[in-house]
């Protein structure tokens, strides 16, 4: 592996461990040349599928979309950072799961608002009241009292 300081392609292993719940490898090295230290991640690499939009539009399943997604819902909330990795790789484990080589975004949305509700009940409402789009405030208390009903 290169040495992202010095790019000489000499570099040890002083430590690897387990991390991610398993999803991940984390290595420790050290470049022979610099003697400088970084971390390096090795993950398996598997594909993910497109994403169904509700127009019909499919684009690639984005991780990233989702943890900012339940991140945002969560701002302010007592949960912690670990607890949202957790949640986050629970949808993307489910969406693998399915072994389709697409998904429909609602059966995405739906994967994200069980796991909020589990983790936080004011999180769910947020996200459920821009992910359903509410029009009126019916539509707020049913999701509210779906939210109630789990604690």
């Amino acid at each position: 592996m290169y040495c992202p300081f010095c790019a000489v392609t000499d570099t040890r292993v002083i430590d690897s461990r387990v991390v991610e719940d398993g999803a991940a490898v984390r290595r420790r090295r050290e470049c022979e040349s610099c003697n400088k230290r970084f971390s390096s991640y090795e993950r398996v690499e598997l594909r993910l599928p497109l994403v169904v939009k509700k127009g019909g539009v499919r684009e690639a399943f984005d991780i990233d979309k989702i943890r900012n997604g339940m991140t945002k819902a969560l701002e302010k909330r007592p949960v912690s950072a670990l607890q949202i990795d957790h949640a986050v790789q629970s949808v993307m484990r489910s969406v693998q799961e399915f072994g389709d080589a697409e998904v429909k975004a609602e059966q995405v949305g739906a994967l994200v608002m069980h796991a909020l509700r589990e983790l936080d009940g004011v999180a769910y409402v947020r996200f459920a009241s821009v992910y359903r789009e509410f029009k009126d405030v019916d539509d707020f208390l049913a999701a509210v009292k779906a939210a109630m009903s789990k604690e």
